[in-house]
């Protein structure tokens, strides 16, 4: 769990993806939007959901980085947006003590 806080702790993301993914989260529903960002048929654990979604969104970001032309800014917003919400659902010593959640931070 502890390696889990730590890859969500050090990940940095640009301000605007961030900014973006924040105002996004209030409409975030895990039961509809959860299956289509993530291609997986059935919901599991939170810590299953978050490292599946930290997977994707570090493809993404290569992605991005590479300056590759398959990427999509609105998918990559959609899986931070996920990321956030699935983090709260962690147990609190995998979200550290008093952390709401998870909250990039930003580059």
């Amino acid at each position: 769990m502890i390696d889990l806080t730590r890859q969500l702790t050090d990940l940095r993301r640009p301000r605007l993806l961030v900014r973006a993914a924040r105002h996004g989260i209030s409409h975030y529903q895990r039961n509809r939007d959860l299956r289509r960002i993530t291609g997986q048929s059935r919901s599991d654990s939170p810590r299953i959901v978050v490292e599946t979604l930290l997977h994707q969104e570090e493809q993404l970001e290569q992605t991005r980085l590479a300056h590759d032309g398959t990427y999509n800014v609105n998918k990559h917003i959609e899986l931070l947006i996920a990321l956030m919400a699935e983090s709260r659902a962690l147990p609190t010593p995998a979200r550290g003590a008093g952390r709401p959640g998870w909250r990039p931070t930003v580059v």
